[in-house]
């Protein structure tokens, strides 16, 4: 059974800046749970979970010290849950610990303004896909830790790192980079090859990157267009452009 406070401190954690002083996050699902305590089981702060869930994965949490699960029923369970529908199981995770992001002989993504939480967690869950590894975000992008972008990034938040900071201030600090921006008016994607190192850069979803950063970029990219759409999803866009660039993709003929 879980207690008032237990389920008000979760409730809390819909917050960002509650999220940041406790440096956690939260995560709902079967899939994304096993997946999340496959990969860093020491992350888990709490696990709530209904009876069923539990007898179905003693093998998953075996190791798993008894104070850090809480058997909860269905009802309950609906109290604490960020979703519409809740499933069986919710977990809350430290975030993972970050580095210094390295981008030599690796090819990277910078994010210029993405709002909607559901395109952040899938673009980290499209960068995983390609072995992408640091992802850039300007400040004002979604918060990538937020419930609804952990749920879309469906256990990829703990394999890519990721750094919220000014990108232009960062940019013209930092001597070298290639940026290649993703933009109406660039050279068509299949005509340039597989990068082995260089940043891709992905922004707004209705307004595209930003002048001052588009400035700093020294290659602007476009995906062919054949109908009549004005634009693609960011999310989109960007699985679009990096199963082009990624390395290890064949070039062009």
């Amino acid at each position: 059974m879980i207690t008032k406070l237990q389920a008000k401190y979760i409730q809390s954690l819909g917050q960002k800046k509650f999220r940041d002083q406790e440096a956690v996050f939260v995560a709902e699902g079967p899939k994304i749970i096993n997946e999340l305590l496959a990969a860093q089981p020491a992350a888990l702060r709490h696990l709530y979970a209904s009876p069923s869930w539990l007898q179905q994965q003693t093998a998953l949490i075996k190791y798993i010290a008894a104070d850090k699960i809480t058997e909860i029923k269905d009802q309950e369970l609906e109290r604490i849950s960020f979703l519409q529908t809740p499933h069986e199981v919710l977990a809350v995770f430290n975030k993972p610990a970050t580095g210094p992001l390295q981008f030599s002989q690796t090819l990277s993504l910078m994010l210029d303004g993405i709002q909607d939480p559901g395109n952040m967690g899938t673009i980290i869950r499209i960068a995983d896909w390609f072995g992408i590894r640091n992802i850039i975000c300007s400040t004002d992008c979604a918060d990538a830790f937020s419930p609804k972008a952990v749920q879309s990034t469906m256990g990829s938040i703990v394999r890519v790192q990721l750094q919220y900071t000014n990108l232009v201030e960062l940019v013209k600090a930092t001597a070298g980079w290639q940026l290649y921006a993703a933009t109406l008016n660039g050279t068509m994607l299949n005509e340039v090859q597989p990068l082995q190192e260089g940043v891709v850069v992905i922004g707004n979803e209705s307004k595209g990157i930003s002048a001052a950063l588009l400035e700093c970029c020294q290659h602007r990219i476009t995906i062919p267009r054949i109908g009549q759409a004005e634009s693609l999803n960011a999310a989109v866009a960007a699985g679009i452009i990096l199963s082009r660039l990624a390395p290890g993709n064949p070039p062009s003929s």
